[in-house]
C-alpha cells in the first residue's frame, strides 16, 4: 500500500506564521537528541534490521513552519546506531518514500553579480531548476568509515527506488569509533543529503569502556549541517529547503552548461535544529561531533556571553578513526584559534563544565575577518551562532545525585601505533586541479598520475603532464592516467597492504579528501610552489618545487587515524594506511558534495594479495618502495 504523509496539524497561528529573513532568534529551540537504535547482531540472516527512508516534517526553528525533509526512520538526523566491536549486523536500508513524492529541495543557481548571494535566504528572483524538482526518491546509503565489503559499502550507482531495499552487512571489527551514514547516490548526493539523509553510528569496545568516559545523557551526538531557506512572495521564510549556488561561468565552452561553486548556507543546524540550546550540568560531557554539511568548513570557537574565547573546557580525545593517543586541549589561543571541521570530519570531544554553574557558553563559527561570535557576511558567516550551553548545578539536568568524579586520562589508547616510512608500502600520487583546466568542463578534477621514466621527448607544458621537484631536489615527471569517474580503473590494491597516498592541490580551494574502507594517518604536509602549472595547457610549464622555507607542522589532533583529510592549495598532503578487512570495489573523492557529484570521485579495487599476480590492470600494487 502506498504510504501518505500530511503536514502536521495542531500548531497555533503563531507557530504557522513564517518568519521574515533575519528575524530568526538564536538559542530558542532546545537541542534534540536522535533516538538510539541497537540492531540485531549475529550471523542469522533472519535477524535483519530495517531502517526506512521516509518523508518527515521537521520544525527547524520555532518561528518557522514545518519543513518537508527525508529522514531515516522519519528522523532528521537519523537514529544513532550503536553496536559493539565484533557484532556483525545486517541492515536493510529500505526506500519507503511514496512514489511520486514531492522532492524536498528547491535548487537555484544565482548570478555572481547578486550581492552576498549565498548568505541570504530566497531565490533572488531566479526560477528553480526544473530538473531537480522532478528528481525521484533514488538513494543508496554509505556507512562512512566502515570496513565492509564493496558490495555493502554503498556504491554510488547501486541506488534503489521506492519499495526496494539496499541490503548491507557490517562486521564492525574495528576499534571504538564514530562513523556516520549518509546518502551516496550518483550525481545527486548533494541534494539527497541536504534533504536530511544522514545520521551517526557509534561502535564501542573494551578499551574505550575502561576509560569510563561520560555516557548516557552525558554523551551527546552533535551533527552540524548548514541550510538555506526559500521565501514567499512577501519575502518571508517559508521553511522550504533551498539549495543555492553561485554561477561563476554562465556557459562553459566545453560543456555548454553553467559552472557553479559549492553550496554553503547561512543557517547552522545542530541535530536538525537551527541554533539550538542545550541544558547541561556542571560536569563532564562527551560530544560526538560530525560536520554533515555539503561544503561548509567550520572554524569553531567556544566563547562566553561576551564572545571571549573560553580556554580549558574542551578537549579532543578522538578523530575520524577512533581514540587519539592522548587528549588534546582546545584552548583557542593564537596558536590554535579555532577547531576546524571540514565536511565529514568527526571529533570526539570532552567538555569540562565543572565550576561553571549559572554560566552560558556558546559554540560559534568564526569568520576570517571578525572576532569570534561577530557576524562576518563578507566571508560567508552572516550568523556565527551554532549551539548554546546553559550550565546548571550538578543533577539539575540529568538527575545525577552526586558530583562528577571523572578525571581526564593522560593516555587514551595504549593500542595506538604511529605509522612511519619504515613500513613497507606502495605509493600513489593524486593531483587536484583548478576548475579552469582544459578538458575539465569548468570543474575541479582528480588526476591519477604515474611516473614517466624518460621525459626527454616531452615538450612542456603538455596536457596531463606534471613535473615535481621534491625535498631531495630531484625532479620527476608524471603523466595523467585518469581524470573522471568513468575512466578506466587505475588503482588495484592487495588486501592487507600499506600505501602512501599523496594529494597535491594546485587550486586555492581546500578539498577534504575521503578514502573509503581504510584508516589513514597523516605523515606530512609539504608546501609547493604551484605557479608553474598552466591551466589552459593542463600541465606544468616548469617544475612545481618543494618550498624548504615553509614548515607545516601536523597538529596533535590530526595525529590519530583519519579518513577525511583537508588539503589546502599549494600543499602535498601525505597519508598512509592499510587496506584491510574487506574486498571489492570502493571509491575515493572530495567530500565537498557538489565536487563529488561533478566528477571529483574515482574507483579503486581491493583484492586478495594472492590474486594480484594475475591482475590485468596497469595500476595494481602502486609503486612498492619505502621512501
Amino acid at each position: 500500500m502506498i504510504e501518505t504523509i500530511e503536514r502536521p496539524t495542531g500548531e497555533t497561528e503563531l507557530d504557522r506564521a513564517a518568519a521574515a529573513p533575519g528575524e530568526l532568534e538564536p538559542y530558542v529551540a532546545e537541542l534534540t537528541v536522535p533516538p538510539v537504535l541497537r540492531p540485531y547482531t549475529g550471523y542469522d540472516v533472519r535477524q535483519e534490521t530495517e531502517i526506512a527512508l521516509r518523508p518527515a516534517w521537521v520544525r527547524l526553528h520555532p518561528s518557522l513552519p514545518p519543513t518537508l525533509m527525508w529522514g531515516y526512520d522519519g528522523h532528521v538526523p537519523g537514529p544513532t546506531i550503536e553496536v559493539r566491536r565484533g557484532e556483525r549486523v545486517r541492515i536493510a536500508w529500505t526506500n519507503r518514500v511514496p512514489k511520486g513524492s514531492e522532492y524536498p529541495v528547491t535548487a537555484v543557481a544565482v548570478p555572481r553579480t547578486v550581492p552576498s548571494p549565498t548568505t541570504r535566504p530566497g531565490r533572488e528572483g531566479v526560477d528553480p531548476d526544473p530538473e531537480v524538482a522532478v528528481l525521484p526518491a533514488w538513494s543508496v546509503t554509505h556507512l562512512h568509515g566502515a570496513q565492509t565489503g564493496g558490495g555493502n559499502d554503498g556504491w554510488a550507482d547501486n541506488a534503489v527506488a521506492t519499495g526496494d531495499a539496499q541490503l548491507s552487512e557490517y562486521p564492525n571489527d574495528h576499534q571504538a569509533v564514530q562513523w556516520w551514514y549518509h546518502d551516496h547516490a550518483m550525481n545527486i548526493t548533494r541534494w539527497n543529503v541536504y534533504a536530511g539523509l544522514y545520521g551517526t553510528y557509534l561502535l564501542r569496545d573494551d578499551e574505550e569502556d575502561a576509560l569510563h568516559l561520560p555516557c548516557g545523557k552525558r554523551e551527546i551526538p552533535l551533527l552540524l549541517a548548514d541550510r538555506n531557506l526559500d521565501t514567499d512572495e512577501d519575502g518571508r521564510l517559508n521553511g522550504r529547503l533551498l539549495h543555492k549556488t553561485v554561477v561563476v561561468q554562465a556557459q562553459n565552452p566545453e560543456t555548454g552548461e553553467p559552472v557553479t561553486i559549492p553550496f554553503t548556507g547561512p543557517y547552522t543546524t545542530v541535530n536538525g535544529r537551527i541554533w539550538p540550546y542545550a541544558d547541561v550540568d556542571d560536569a563532564w560531557y562527551r560530544f560526538r561531533l560530525v560536520n554533515a554539511s555539503n561544503a561548509r568548513i567550520y572554524d569553531l570557537v567556544l566563547v562566553d556571553e561576551d564572545n571571549r574565547p573560553v580556554p580549558g573546557v574542551l578537549h579532543q580525545i578522538g578523530s575520524d578513526g577512533g581514540l587519539l593517543p592522548r587528549p588534546v586541549p582546545l584552548d583557542f589561543d593564537a596558536a590554535q584559534p579555532t577547531l576546524t571541521a571540514a565536511p565529514a570530519e568527526r571529533f570526539d570531544l570532552l567538555a569540562d563544565f565543572r565550576g561553571l554553574a549559572g554560566r552560558t557558553l556558546r559554540l560559534v563559527n568564526k569568520g576570517r575577518g571578525q572576532a569570534p561570535g561577530v557576524p562576518d557576511p563578507a566571508n560567508d558567516v552572516p550568523y556565527p551562532a551554532v549551539l548554546e550551553f546553559r550550565v546548571g548545578a550538578c543533577g539539575e539536568v540529568d538527575g545525577a545525585d552526586a558530583a562528577d568524579t571523572f578525571e581526564l586520562p593522560e593516555v587514551l589508547s595504549g593500542s595506538f601505533r604511529r605509522l612511519t616510512h619504515d613500513t613497507p608500502h606502495g605509493h600513489r600520487l593524486i593531483v587536484l586541479t583548478p576548475p579552469a583546466t582544459t578538458g575539465g568542463g569548468g570543474h575541479p578534477e582528480i588526476w591519477e598520475m604515474t611516473e614517466v621514466e624518460d621525459p626527454s621527448g616531452i615538450q612542456f607544458p603538455a596536457d596531463g603532464v606534471i613535473q615535481l621537484t621534491g625535498a631531495d631536489g630531484v625532479t620527476k615527471t608524471y603523466t595523467r592516467t585518469a581524470r573522471t569517474f568513468n575512466d578506466g580503473l587505475g588503482f588495484t590494491i592487495g588486501e592487507g597492504t600499506y600505501e602512501q597516498w599523496t594529494f597535491l592541490n594546485l587550486a586555492p580551494i581546500v578539498h577534504p579528501m575521503h578514502i573509503h574502507l581504510a584508516d589513514f594517518q597523516v605523515l606530512g604536509r609539504d608546501p609547493y610552489d604551484v605557479t608553474g602549472f598552466v591551466p589552459a595547457a593542463a600541465g606544468t610549464a616548469r617544475p612545481l618545487a618543494f618550498d624548504p622555507n615553509t614548515q607545516i607542522p601536523i597538529p596533535p589532533n590530526e595525529q590519530g587515524y583519519k579518513d577525511v583529510f583537508r588539503v589546502p592549495g599549494g600543499q602535498a598532503l601525505r597519508v598512509m594506511g592499510r587496506f584491510d578487512g574487506a574486498y571489492g570495489r570502493f571509491m575515493y573523492h572530495c567530500h565537498l558534495l557538489e565536487h563529488e557529484d561533478m566528477g571529483m570521485m574515482r574507483p579503486f579495487v581491493v583484492m586478495p594479495q594472492e590474486v594480484m599476480p594475475f591482475d590485468h590492470g596497469a595500476g595494481h600494487g602502486g609503486h612498492p618502495h619505502g621512501g
